[in-house]
């Protein structure tokens, strides 16, 4: 899809100034209303926010499924019809990824997030009887969503959590709490105007610490489903409830001799540039093999990349991390996170056009930028002297998370080898990142990539419980004569 971000941009003072009219007779940012009423989810108090989600709650679970399916299809509706107005909000305030992913997020997530369609049921019929196995909902579930993709994982959360019968209360990251609000305030007036159910997701117009936490200790909520760095999966593991948690990545990349090094050019490019690497699942790292390894950067630069020299990666090397925490660890800095090529190859002293997507150069294996998810428009690539070593490297600087792998290979056993190695959630072949997500490859998107929790890329049936229904001794039509 190909679109024009001039236009987009031109276009952005006339949509802000309409969004300002609406939220004249809609909730404010304290979500109240103009009868003083908390509406349409936009609340200050987690506790108030928890407990409004439980009322709807108790709403939806009398409701019929078609109702939990007119919910989903207006969130869907919107995030597609409001894609462009919505992403450019989110590009403007966060100010972090590319625009065009952006919106490409909000439509891919509307017209292809799993819903009720997901939800079966299981019977088991024999001479004892009837036994069925249906999914019920949790209740309500805490979320915490990141600035990387502040109002598509919301989105996606919802359709998927509500398709399971659940409401959901968020805690966004504070950079993007504006167009979260602006979302789910859409989300919840169609709702409410359709089925006659408010605050089915509920949001904190001013998310802290201290109301991420009001949520985890809540005792209307039922679940907790986390998207977000370290700390805070770690805060919702020790949360006492269950908990749901994508957790960080630092996703590797294997290129062994075998492979077509145009395409695995390509892919890598189109991954680790998506939204300015700022997926979770992007590219961070390749490794190559020594025999394919100057091939390989050749192709990367007909792709259209632009290669740094040691130098040049030196000095952005210096502007692209700092020391955070009382153990000086490395961390990226905002300065450049999720920023464009352009602006990290300025960084490094050197001139591209701004079309130019991605930057790459060779490092040794030590490096930060291997060692570091970067989350940034830089790829590292390390020589290695034969697959074996690729793949032991990469597991070692995947770090253990088991998040996503991604290797270049005509060579299934290759192929097998990593996979068994890293035991990653996701693991892509001869494609891009985004491809395990459905992004160009089978299967259905999710925001939510439960790793350290196992739940993988998640769906309705991730946010439900098993109830087992058991008939004994009768409704079992296809046996003989009870004695």
């Amino acid at each position: 899809m190909q679109i024009n971000e001039d236009l987009i941009r031109s276009v952005i003072t006339q949509v802000l100034s309409e969004v300002r009219s609406r939220s004249e007779s809609a909730p404010t940012s304290s979500g109240t209303s103009s009868a003083g009423g908390e509406r349409f989810g936009l609340f200050t108090c987690a506790d108030r926010a928890a407990a409004a989600a439980r009322r709807a709650f108790e709403q939806l679970r009398t409701r019929p499924m078609d109702d939990r399916k007119k919910a989903i299809d207006h969130i869907r509706r919107i995030s597609i019809a409001s894609a462009v107005e919505l992403g450019t909000m989110e590009m403007n305030e966060t100010k972090v990824g590319r625009l065009k992913h952006k919106i490409e997020k909000l439509e891919t997530l509307g017209r292809r997030a799993p819903g009720t369609e997901f939800l079966t049921t299981q019977a088991y019929s024999g001479d004892r009887g009837l036994c069925v196995i249906e999914h019920a909902p949790f209740g309500v579930i805490g979320a915490i969503t990141p600035v990387t993709h502040s109002l598509p994982t919301i989105t996606g959360n919802a359709v998927s959590m509500i398709a399971g019968g659940n409401t959901l209360v968020v805690n966004p990251h504070p950079s993007g709490r504006k167009v979260a609000a602006e979302g789910v305030r859409r989300f919840n007036q169609a709702i409410y105007e359709d089925i006659g159910i408010d605050n089915l997701i509920c949001l904190i117009t001013e998310p802290t610490l201290e109301s991420a936490s009001a949520i985890f200790k809540s005792r209307d909520v039922s679940l907790i489903c986390v998207t977000g760095g370290p700390a805070v999966a770690r805060a919702a593991l020790n949360s006492g409830k269950r908990a749901i948690v994508a957790g960080p990545g630092n996703p590797p990349v294997v290129v062994d001799e075998t492979a077509d090094l145009d395409r695995a050019a390509r892919s890598i490019i189109l991954g680790a540039s998506y939204d300015n690497n700022l997926l979770c699942i992007a590219e961070k790292v390749v490794f190559v093999v020594d025999s394919v390894f100057d091939a390989m950067m050749s192709a990367m630069e007909r792709a259209g990349a632009v290669r740094l020299n040691a130098a040049q990666i030196d000095r952005l090397t210096a502007a692209a991390f700092q020391e955070v925490g009382d153990d000086k660890h490395l961390a990226p800095t905002k300065d450049l996170l999720g920023q464009d090529a352009a602006k990290l190859a300025a960084a490094a002293g050197v001139n591209v056009h701004a079309e130019v997507e991605l930057l790459f150069g060779e490092t040794k294996a030590e490096h930060p930028f291997v060692s570091v998810e970067q989350m940034m428009p830089f790829v590292p690539f390390v020589r290695c002297r034969d697959v074996n070593q690729a793949i032991e490297l990469a597991k070692h600087y995947e770090h253990g998370f088991r998040h996503t792998s991604i290797i270049h290979s005509r060579n299934v056993n290759n192929m097998t080898k990593m996979a068994r190695a890293l035991d990653t959630t996701l693991f892509i072949k001869n494609g891009p990142s985004m491809a395990g997500l459905g992004l160009g490859g089978e299967g259905y998107p999710s925001f939510s990539i439960a790793g350290p929790t196992g739940e993988g890329v998640t769906t309705p049936l991730t946010f439900t419980r098993e109830r087992r229904c058991s008939l004994i001794d009768d409704l079992w039509i296809l046996g003989g004569p009870q004695s």
